[in-house]
């Protein structure tokens, strides 16, 4: 709770303010009160809204409940009251308080020491799967064939803020859905992106960022959109997304561009790098890196990015930058999957509700991570690298 106070003083008040769609006349628990039950849900790990009957129930626990958000509640709600508030609730109201959140670590510039190049924030954007049934779930599912067998199934992209310290951070979410039945193609990763980008310049208009991602977005109209919102990107490229252009880096590769040793700790690495190549009526530069691990067979990788690269910045570019891009899958939803948060159980089948949980899922176990991070963080120290 000091940790809390400390770098999110205003958390009571964002959960008092937040709109509560229930009718007055009937209503017992405060919204802030069913929240914080919401949200300790995730960060006890209780793994199921049921358990809320078995572990939320001691007089002690109620206390803290009502210390936590300030109210004065004097029995634990039942977990059906969580699930009838998070069928209502708006999907922006906890949306504002992750960006509240967000907003309140980048005004204290807590946050700027893990730059990039000392002047773009990471942001790592990739989808994963969320829920899957075996029955229709809702007219929104995407469906998928397995062998007789028909999944429904409801994937999510995310956008999370990545630093080499090892935060993951949550910064927008997309439900990848279909609108409507009978449509003629399932919405899809790259559909996704564009909503994605659109709510990620609204939300955040003047931060400099620099977005990292896999090879399913190095074509054209991602380039477009990053063009636009004028943010910078590192791509992985792969021969098979690009045939062309690949063979045009490699050509170009070979007629003038020379190797660039570089240790990285213990493991010798070797960089090359082009800038200057078409993609798409786009000018951009391509960044490669070759490692030898002791004892492991060569590893190679390449990006495609819009920041300009020369000697003094490929190797961050490549080890701080494109690399990074795996926080994101280790750091954020391994983390949300596997390590008590539940982020592919079902906490309501009610099709709003499910996104609400989920969206809890996404951002309180970012938070918690940064929070317990930071009980260890040395006096005196302004922010995280």
């Amino acid at each position: 709770m000091k940790t809390l106070r400390h770098f999110f003083p205003d958390l009571k008040t964002w959960l008092k303010t937040t709109l509560d769609p229930r009718d007055p006349r009937f209503t017992v628990y405060p919204v802030e009160y069913v929240l914080s039950c919401g949200l300790l849900l995730f960060l006890t790990k209780l793994g199921s809204r049921r358990q809320l009957r078995y572990q939320f129930q001691t007089a002690a626990f109620i206390r803290n409940v009502n210390l936590f958000c300030g109210s004065s509640c004097e029995a634990m709600l039942d977990p059906d009251t969580l699930a009838y508030l998070m069928e209502r609730l708006p999907l922006k109201a906890l949306e504002d308080i992750r960006q509240a959140l967000l907003y309140t670590l980048f005004r204290n510039r807590v946050l700027d020491g893990a730059r990039l190049l000392g002047k773009y924030h990471r942001v790592a954007v990739d989808g994963t799967g969320c829920l899957t049934f075996r029955e229709r779930h809702c007219e929104h599912c995407l469906t998928r064939q397995s062998g007789d067998v028909v999944l429904y199934y409801h994937p999510v992209l995310e956008a999370k803020l990545v630093t080499s310290g090892g935060f993951a951070l949550s910064m927008a979410t997309e439900f990848i859905e279909n609108p409507e039945r009978g449509m003629d193609k399932q919405d899809c990763e790259r559909k996704a992106f564009v909503r994605l980008a659109e709510r990620l310049k609204r939300d955040f208009p003047q931060l400099r960022i620099c977005l990292l991602m896999d090879g399913l977005y190095a074509c054209g109209p991602v380039f477009d959109r990053c063009r636009r919102f004028d943010w910078r990107y590192i791509v992985t490229f792969k021969e098979g997304s690009a045939p062309a252009v690949f063979r045009d880096y490699e050509q170009l590769k070979a007629a003038g561009s020379h190797p660039h040793p570089h240790a990285h700790g213990d493991t010798p690495q070797t960089y090359w790098w082009v800038n200057g190549v078409d993609f798409s009526g786009h000018s951009v530069n391509v960044l490669e890196c070759q490692e030898q691990v002791p004892g492991k067979e060569p590893r190679r990788f390449v990006w495609v990015t819009g920041l300009p690269v020369d000697e003094a910045n490929a190797a961050e570019l490549g080890n701080q930058g494109g690399r990074l891009r795996w926080k994101i899958e280790n750091e954020g939803f391994n983390v949300q999957k596997n390590n008590g948060y539940e982020m592919e159980h079902a906490y309501s089948r009610h099709g709003h509700a499910a996104k609400n949980f989920g969206s809890s899922a996404e951002f309180v176990g970012d938070f918690l991570w940064f929070l317990a991070l930071s009980v260890c963080m040395p006096p005196g120290r302004r922010g995280w690298r």
